[in-house]
């Protein structure tokens, strides 16, 4: 199953209810994630520009987008962010189509050639 890193950081009205009724709000949308046939692999809180972290599985990039734009229509969220991503291997097959693609990119070196 595809994986994803969702990165969320909170708006103050965010802060503002989980400050009023502290919870851990990881096992709060569980439930959710599952129920579109994801998995949490991993979550953390963090500091920083994203207050919350979470590696996740999810059976296409529908179901992806579905949990990242319910977060965001929520309001307690100030962004949300969905990277897709691949592993060592998948990476490894990227570069060698990548390698073999034929692209060139438009600098003067390659106008020339």
């Amino acid at each position: 199953m595809p994986h994803y890193l969702q990165q969320v950081a909170y708006s103050r009205e965010g802060w503002e209810a989980v400050l009023g009724n502290p919870q851990n709000r990881i096992e709060a949308v569980r439930p959710v994630i599952e129920k579109l046939g994801g998995k949490i692999e991993t979550a953390w809180f963090a500091f920083g520009d994203y207050d919350i972290v979470v590696i996740t599985e999810f059976p296409d990039n529908v179901s992806a987008a579905a949990i990242s734009m319910a977060f965001a229509a929520g309001g307690a969220c100030k962004s949300v962010h969905t990277t897709p991503l691949i592993s060592p291997d998948e990476a490894v097959q990227a570069l060698r189509k990548a390698r073999e693609c034929g692209y060139r990119p438009a600098t003067a070196a390659a106008r020339a050639a």
